[in-house]
């Protein structure tokens, strides 16, 4: 039973601090740890490895790829506005 009190409080304390502050790279880079590191444990864990070892390399490779794709995503944006004041 705790168990499953870990597994629901740790992601309402992850998603509850959200990424107010952070530019697109960063984002991504955060968001491709997350599913990353998801992915890893989840198929560390059903195909008998270990998922902690599956979480550590899954979060690893999805935060570098969530970072060239963030930076990817801010080269293509077109530059600001600007505005004028009249």
């Amino acid at each position: 039973m705790q168990k499953l009190a870990y597994l629901i409080a740790i992601p309402i304390i992850g998603l509850s601090v959200g990424c107010t502050n952070m530019t697109p790279t960063e984002q991504s880079t955060l968001s491709g740890a997350a599913i990353g590191a998801v992915g890893g444990a989840a198929i560390g864990g059903l195909t008998g490895g270990d998922a902690g070892v599956g979480a550590i390399i899954g979060g690893a490779a999805g935060a570098v790829v969530g970072n060239i794709y963030g930076q990817d995503q801010e080269q293509r944006r077109p530059p600001p506005r600007r505005r004028y004041r009249r």
